[in-house]
């Protein structure tokens, strides 16, 4: 069977990993084990497109989604992650004078990212996104946002912006052209809008063959370069290109230019990626297995050894190292800091999710950290608590 890419429209397109029956969601929150076990799934199916780089689930169906206000991402409980988020709109405030603008955000979550881009510039904003919560906003920038607890689509595309955010956002659409170009094509009236989107990068995921940065919500996977063919293709000019937060994410900054001349403007080398993409895939394809073995040889020992593993992170990265490995009674709990998501239970596997709190009790003798960026934070973390299991990072 053949599938068109969804990036290029090319049928140039091989799959190469396959999980069937993983859960369809990662971070809605279930409030029962039973539930939790009986949630919904799907099968994963990645292909590669050899024309443009792209990654895509083909398997991949957007009505089994429920994106609500039980979905939980953020990721703001995390010093770290706020300190990232601070630079990054600081940056951006500067590098585009985001002063006294109005800004919209595709996919802007909890709105913490748009709200202190109002709050630094100051600025207006518009944020769209069917999990977005209201009473979690006690900015006094609120008065100058307004939130849309809905999905962007077309419904949407009279809004108008002198610069528009889409982050973390893109990876979860599968006709990704089609939504660029949506997107594209409400700015032939503001040609300086400035657009910018981050999303993760899967040429590390490649590389180190990080199968739960791999699962159902993800449907397309990009790189710095099929990223950068996209969005020329949609007739944009791109200002940057390049990575953050220790290599995981991809950042584009881009100006609408008229039909067909996406090509103008600078280069960036980073862009001449494919033969290297192919070369990763066909490593991941070749390579997956082992690295299957090896995580379920170190559970087997340390099973061996009576020594209690956890995971630190509740996330889609949790939930994909779990269910991808088929795991249950191998891990006790999953540990969040995010206090919204304590008491409940993940997908798929049913484990109930606690905070750094509950293991005083649990005392573990390893943790496994699903995000490796978050290793120091968390040995302070349980320091603070009298804990010092081994950290296991996952990478």
């Amino acid at each position: 069977m053949s599938f068109r890419c969804q990036a290029c429209h090319s049928a140039n397109v091989r799959i190469f990993y396959e999980v069937e029956r993983i859960p369809v969601h990662s971070c809605l929150m279930v409030s029962t084990r039973d539930e939790a076990i009986d949630f919904p799934r799907g099968d994963l199916r990645l292909g590669h497109c050899a024309d443009c780089g792209f990654i895509q689930n083909s398997a991949f169906d957007a009505h089994v989604q429920n994106y609500n206000t039980d979905y939980e991402e953020t990721q703001g409980f995390s010093p770290r992650f706020q300190k990232f988020l601070t630079e990054i709109v600081e940056d951006q405030i500067a590098r585009y004078d985001l002063r006294d603008k109005t800004c919209l955000e595709i996919g802007c979550g909890k709105g913490e990212f748009l709200v202190e881009l109002c709050e630094k510039g100051p600025n207006r904003g518009i944020g769209v996104d069917p999990s977005y919560r209201p009473e979690r906003t006690t900015s006094e920038a609120a008065s100058r946002i307004e939130f849309i607890q809905d999905l962007y689509s077309e419904k949407y595309t009279h809004l108008r912006a002198d610069y528009i955010a889409c982050r973390h956002t893109l990876e979860h659409i599968g006709p990704v052209h089609e939504f660029v170009r949506m997107i594209r094509n409400t700015l032939d009236e503001k040609p300086d809008t400035v657009v910018f989107f981050e999303l993760p990068d899967v040429e590390r995921v490649l590389e180190e063959r990080a199968f739960w940065d791999m699962y159902y919500e993800h449907c397309t996977y990009f790189t710095l370069g099929s990223l950068a063919r996209l969005f020329r293709a949609c007739d944009f000019e791109l200002l940057d290109l390049y990575k953050v937060y220790d290599g995981q994410y991809l950042m584009i900054e881009c100006k609408p230019v008229p039909a067909g001349e996406g090509a103008r403007g600078k280069h960036f080398d980073t862009e001449d990626d494919l033969e290297k993409t192919d070369r990763q895939v066909r490593e991941f394809e070749t390579k997956i297995q082992q690295k299957f073995e090896g995580l379920r040889a170190d559970l087997d020992r340390w099973q061996r050894e009576g020594r209690k593993p956890v995971v630190w992170g509740s996330g889609s990265k949790g939930v994909s190292y779990l269910t991808t490995l088929g795991l249950t009674d191998e891990i006790e709990v999953v540990v969040d800091i995010n206090p919204h998501k304590h008491g409940k239970y993940l997908a798929g596997t049913g484990h109930i999710i606690v905070g750094p709190d509950d293991l005083v009790d649990v005392k573990p003798d390893v943790v496994l950290v699903m995000n490796p960026i978050y290793v120091e934070e968390i040995r302070a973390d349980l320091a603070k608590r009298g804990l010092t299991p081994e950290l296991v990072p996952m990478d």
